[in-house]
């Protein structure tokens, strides 16, 4: 699972019927250092499948690969990336700084 967010949608002029009631959208994927804000050259955008109803800006949970088609078992969808969450807030914590607990 990676996180990235929502730089734009995709328009078809023809669709696999199984498709039928999503959309499709361009996401960046977000390092950690971009999450951190630290953020450096951006990575190259990808194409994922959205039921979920993400919105420009938003930042995203996705799988990609075979993952990506399990959700929809047993029927098949031809897709390699899927939005599996919106996320409203993503905390970063760095495990050295966390007090073990007593």
């Amino acid at each position: 699972m990676r996180i990235g967010e929502i730089i734009g949608t995709v328009t078809l002029n023809r669709w696999h019927p199984s498709l039928a009631g999503g959309r499709f959208k361009l996401v960046v994927p977000l390092s950690l250092a971009d999450l951190m804000g630290e953020g450096r050259k951006p990575a190259e955008e990808l194409t994922l499948y959205d039921e979920l109803g993400a919105g420009m800006g938003s930042r995203v949970a996705f799988s990609e690969g075979r993952e990506a088609a399990q959700p929809f078992h047993p029927e098949v969808k031809p897709i390699d990336a899927y939005c599996a969450a919106i996320l409203d807030t993503v905390n970063i914590v760095n495990p050295a700084e966390e007090k073990p607990p007593r």
